[in-house]
């Protein structure tokens, strides 16, 4: 395994190679008509479902059944930070997977997709003892299915550490898929602050308005008059990680959803990490600090951006058939 081996199966017009247009164009509205035609069929027969997370967690996510027969698997797909179980790319990843005979669950982390009022406590990216809790939930369900995780960034992240933590949760996964997951969450904040501004404001707009309606959900618990007193993301996330969660200060915290030195060690569960060198938000030469393991495959293509990967100017995507193409090892 090797970061340095390219594989160019994503292979973009000249026109459509710079990181920055690939990473808008993943979530753009102006792709919002193509994605939602093509997850019609999907949204029309979603159910919404709230699962029971134990120690009175509960999370809310939306399933699809095949649509006919028996199903191939049940793909279930977790979003990026501040997306959702409706953002463009998990629908459209939803949508590519549904028409190929799976059964789908997007799952909504804590505080994401609307269910800021489900839950008391406030999210943060080490709570993976309630997400592995829900996919352990979404397997009793829904039992006798061959079970599939995929994820987006942050998703990607909790992907694979539900992977890591599969066999002592006794679950049996078939594939997991990882694109563009945060591997060094320090490094990707850093990157963040440093890197192009848009994607600075685009993240810290998005966290201080969820953080708003938490307050709205729990005025009795929360006050967030002063959000804007803090400018940039490490500010922000020192502040909240102090007040609110049971880490001494951020970079503990960051370090505890690191998936880079040993977190992945003994990965058992075939997991398959799609990421580009170019992408703005992860730097990629932390795949280097990967643990090494048997499971664990790399597909790394020189363009693609954050979670792009967009193929031509009709906005298709090329990752959601990297992601079929990887379940469909897995059977």
């Amino acid at each position: 395994m090797s970061a340095l081996d390219l594989h160019d199966e994503f292979r973009p017009s000249a026109a459509l190679r710079n990181p920055h247009l690939q990473s808008l164009l993943a979530s753009i509205k102006l792709r919002q008509p193509l994605v939602m035609r093509k997850a019609a069929d999907l949204l029309a027969t979603s159910e919404e479902v709230i699962l029971d997370c134990g120690d009175g967690v509960r999370l809310m996510g939306e399933y699809t059944a095949a649509a006919a027969g028996r199903p191939r698997g049940l793909a279930v797909l977790i979003h990026g930070w501040e997306g959702s179980s409706g953002s463009l790319y998990i629908l459209s990843s939803a949508a590519r997977l549904h028409a190929a005979g799976y059964d789908i669950f997007r799952l909504n982390l804590r505080d994401h997709g609307g269910t800021h009022h489900l839950n008391p406590e406030l999210f943060h990216s080490c709570r993976l003892d309630e997400t592995v809790a829900a996919v352990q939930a979404i397997a009793e369900r829904w039992p006798g299915r061959r079970l599939f995780l995929a994820g987006f960034s942050l998703g990607g992240n909790f992907a694979l550490r539900i992977a890591r933590r599969a066999p002592a949760a006794g679950l049996s996964l078939e594939q997991v898929v990882a694109v563009c997951p945060v591997l060094d969450p320090g490094r990707t904040m850093a990157q963040l602050e440093q890197g192009w501004v848009g994607y600075r404001m685009y993240f810290l707009r998005k966290w201080r308005r969820s953080l708003l309606i938490k307050q709205a959900c729990f005025p009795e618990l929360y006050d967030f008059g002063n959000l804007r007193e803090l400018p940039t993301l490490t500010a922000t996330t020192e502040y909240f990680v102090r007040r609110y969660t049971e880490f001494p200060d951020a970079e503990t915290y960051l370090n505890g959803y690191s998936i880079t030195g040993g977190a992945l060690a003994g990965l058992e569960v075939p997991s398959r990490i799609i990421t580009a060198v170019d992408d703005p938000v992860i730097p990629s030469r932390d795949l280097s600090r990967l643990a090494r393991s048997d499971a664990l495959e790399l597909l790394v293509t020189p363009a693609g951006g954050h979670c792009g990967f967009v193929a031509d100017w009709r906005l298709e995507s090329w990752v959601d058939s990297a992601i079929l193409a990887a379940m469909d090892t897995g059977r």
